[in-house]
């Protein structure tokens, strides 16, 4: 009989599992506690009973995404990670620090469907989406790795999280749970293109966490151009969707937005764009576009970023720039990709 990897199992079915060995269903919550502090080995699990340790050691193992490469930034403490997965394909990770802790960025598919045409993580599509426990080894190999414990979780990697909807949610309730990471819904931030079926979705989820739309333009016309989910969920549709996601949570929503030089930076789609968001509860967070191989696009200077910005302030609309970080190892917003097999 092949063993079974715990990580995989959610913590009712590892007491459906203990039982079946003829142990206590509350030894799942002991064991579940060890493996999300990094643990994978049995015998270290010091509330554990030498027959059960020995059960375990016959019949299961945990498993750890590996880490295959590992990238520090010269002008920040930034770190970027390619793990290894078990079907051997990779996937892109950051680690952030700043002064309220550290942040994980974590990717939440294999590649990405959404086409946008400024971003790295669509080239080569989508290969597929992460389990649970995929997102979560994320998080625990960068804990391992650092030896610091992650405060914060941005789901803003590789993938449109609300394409892999179950598994992220199962993943955003280990992130809370207390006997596993035990972060605060608040702590935690989704990034989506604007699947807008699931921003309903996730509205009447409950789930107090912030929501990122990355919009990037002010109008049909240029976001059409820039990303081709605008064809599907134009942006009134998205907009309802997002005034819904409000009302249900009493969350701020945060507005992605990319700066693109004589695209959509211009003082014209400043004005558009507060015009578009007026008396909405929501931040806009301006990204001076970052550089990609082979893409035509180029970024705003500093001059109509601060000016872009000033435009969106005046007209009362909540704003800041996004520090840079990790630039030079391509660990920046939009730089993550597929695998190092695309280099």
């Amino acid at each position: 009989m092949s063993k079974v990897d715990l990580k995989k199992l959610t913590l009712h079915q590892l007491e459906i599992f203990l039982k079946q060995l003829g142990e206590p269903a509350y030894r799942a919550k002991q064991i579940f506690k060890w493996m999300y502090k990094g643990q994978t080995q049995f015998e270290k699990m010091t509330d554990l009973p030498k027959a059960l340790i020995d059960k375990l050691d016959e019949s299961a193992y945990i498993s750890m995404i590996d880490v295959y490469k590992k990238y520090q930034s010269a002008l920040d403490e930034t770190v970027k990670y390619v793990f290894l997965l078990e079907d051997k394909n990779m996937v892109e990770s950051v680690r952030m620090k700043y002064s309220f802790g550290v942040t994980a960025c974590i990717s939440s598919q294999v590649g990405c469907a959404m086409g946008c045409n400024f971003c790295a993580s669509t080239e080569g599509g989508l290969v597929r989406n992460l389990s649970w426990w995929e997102m979560a080894d994320e998080v625990l190999a960068i804990e391992k790795d650092s030896g610091e414990k992650v405060s914060r979780v941005v789901v803003m990697g590789s993938g449109e999280p609300l394409l892999n909807y179950d598994e992220l949610i199962q993943f955003l309730n280990v992130l809370n749970m207390p006997i596993a990471f035990n972060m605060s819904f608040r702590r935690i931030t989704v990034s989506t293109c604007g699947i807008v079926p699931e921003i309903y979705r996730l509205a009447d989820e409950g789930i107090p966490i912030t929501l990122a739309v990355s919009l990037h333009a002010p109008n049909d016309e240029i976001r059409n151009r820039l990303m081709p989910i605008n064809r599907r969920y134009p942006i009134l549709q998205l907009l309802d969707a997002c005034k819904y996601y409000i009302m249900k949570t009493k969350r701020r929503i945060t507005f992605e937005y990319a700066l693109i030089s004589k695209i959509n930076d211009t003082d014209e789609c400043a004005q558009e764009l507060s015009s578009l968001l007026k008396n909405l509860l929501c931040h806009v967070n301006l990204i001076p576009l970052n550089p990609v191989e082979g893409k035509a696009y180029k970024r705003s200077t500093p001059a109509q970023v601060q000016r872009f910005e000033k435009i969106l302030s005046s007209r009362g609309i909540s704003t800041t720039i996004r520090r840079e970080l990790g630039s030079d190892i391509e660990a920046a917003c939009g730089q993550l990709r597929r695998s190092l097999l695309m280099r």
